[in-house]
């Protein structure tokens, strides 16, 4: 019994350690007072300021459109890569998988600085398609291991089958593989968007002058003092990113299923 309210207590701990801060956070987003320690009534005022806030909308503007196109771009190369790897011998499967895990593993400011000094050894401009490459460049391993999974409980004779049948390696990919696998590679799109709208750090070392994210946007309004608009954003960004997640674990129950 005592073990058991030590655990309770423990566990409650950590959630409320993890948890509470963010939960001041949203509740601080809707105080009128312009002071996060003086509570002064329920308001929208700041919401509102974000709508009216020019350089926040391009921002926002920013990051969906960086995040769907690396999420797209991501994907089809990564599921061509899955695809290949799948495919290939078990010591070359190894090998290929290995490569693989080494982005998600690694952190993301030697990512960052990394592709910063490609980009400057290729003397290309930083700016938004920089910024994109990047992205698409840290999602597209997250992509494989999505999909990866799918492919292994295909069975390995419907191809054959198709072909068989007198379809075209084409044909028989589009009407035959791709629907099998498709689960995973919506999984691995989400994934990779909810990696491309939360990103801050490969962001800030590979972006250029007028060019901002709302990650990189928040970073810089912070060196002006916390503003209520802070708040706001910041609960966007995770209720928006909350979401992203129900979905994807949503969809990685089916997968399991």
């Amino acid at each position: 019994m005592v073990t058991k309210l030590i655990k309770k207590v423990y566990s409650t701990s950590i959630y409320l350690f993890l948890y509470l801060p963010i939960f001041l956070l949203i509740l601080y987003s809707f105080n009128n007072s312009r002071y996060s320690a003086n509570w002064s009534g329920f308001t929208l005022k700041w919401y509102k300021e974000l709508i009216v806030d020019t350089s926040i909308i391009s921002a926002l503007y920013n990051t969906l459109t960086i995040g769907i196109l690396s999420a797209l771009i991501a994907t089809i190369i990564g599921t061509i890569t899955a695809i290949a790897v799948h495919n290939m011998t078990p010591n070359a499967k190894n090998t290929f998988l290995n490569l693989i895990y080494i982005p998600v593993i690694n952190p993301d400011i030697v990512i960052g600085i990394s592709l910063l000094a490609l980009f400057v050894w290729f003397k290309v401009k930083l700016g938004f398609l920089t910024i994109l490459i990047a992205h698409i460049t840290f999602n597209i391993p997250y992509v494989v291991l999505a999909i990866l999974p799918k492919l292994k409980q295909l069975n390995p004779h419907l191809e054959e089958a198709a072909l068989d049948l007198g379809a075209s390696p084409l044909y028989a990919f589009f009407k035959v593989i791709l629907p099998e696998i498709m689960p995973g590679i919506i999984t691995g799109a989400l994934f990779a968007f909810t990696l491309s709208l939360d990103d801050f750090i490969v962001t800030f070392f590979n972006t250029g002058s007028g060019i901002n994210t709302l990650p990189i946007k928040v970073y810089s309004m912070t060196k002006r003092g916390v503003s209520p608009k802070i708040n706001a954003v910041s609960t966007i960004m995770f209720m928006s990113v909350l979401i992203l997640l129900l979905i994807l674990q949503k969809r990685t129950k089916k997968i399991d299923e």
